[in-house]
């Protein structure tokens, strides 16, 4: 038995962030394990997957056990996920909102609203725009607007472009109702 290539085979799995593997003879073997969490689910060419908070993909399939994540969607979006999910968590009023934080050329985000709705962020800036979007919410409901999208991406000005229709929102992407093509 060898401690180390059992920790090496552990280690392999998406699901350990880490294992310790200890040999104490004459007969017992002691295992730590500290896992990776389910932080959010993350949409890329068409694919779904479960990622940890250092946006590494820990499942691609049975995404509905994992209850509610945050959905980020775009080619870079994993890796940075955890800083806008978080920026999003400390604004509830906001959070609740959103259906998706869509990764823009690998350097911005762009909030997917449930109504169907996008928030332009403007990169590097996130969080002062994502307050003075909620303080704008706050005073004029600018939210429960039938809006088509919000461009925040310039420092003294917000752009509002309204929906033209109300009933022809974009429909919503539910990644519990999706299946993965991987056999």
């Amino acid at each position: 038995f060898s401690p180390s290539e059992a920790r090496a085979r552990l280690e392999a799995s998406a699901w350990i962030e880490s294992a310790h593997v200890e040999r104490r003879l004459p007969g017992t073997i002691i295992v730590r394990i500290k896992e990776r969490r389910a932080f959010a689910i993350w949409q890329r060419e068409g694919q779904f997957s479960i990622i940890d908070r250092e946006g590494r993909v820990m499942q691609s399939d049975n995404l509905g056990a994992f209850g509610p994540l945050p959905l980020v969607v775009g080619l870079g979006a994993n890796a940075a996920a955890a800083g806008i999910i978080d920026l999003l968590r400390a604004q509830p009023s906001l959070s609740g909102r959103i259906e998706a934080a869509v990764r823009v050329s690998e350097r911005r985000w762009n909030l997917r609203l449930m109504g169907g709705a996008d928030i332009l962020l403007p990169e590097g800036h996130e969080a002062a725009a994502i307050t003075r979007l909620v303080e704008i919410h706050a005073r004029e409901r600018l939210l429960d607007r039938p809006l088509a999208a919000v461009d925040m991406r310039l420092p003294d000005r917000l752009v509002v472009r309204m929906n033209p229709s109300p009933s022809a929102v974009t429909p919503p992407i539910n990644p519990t109702q999706v299946r993965s093509t991987r056999g």
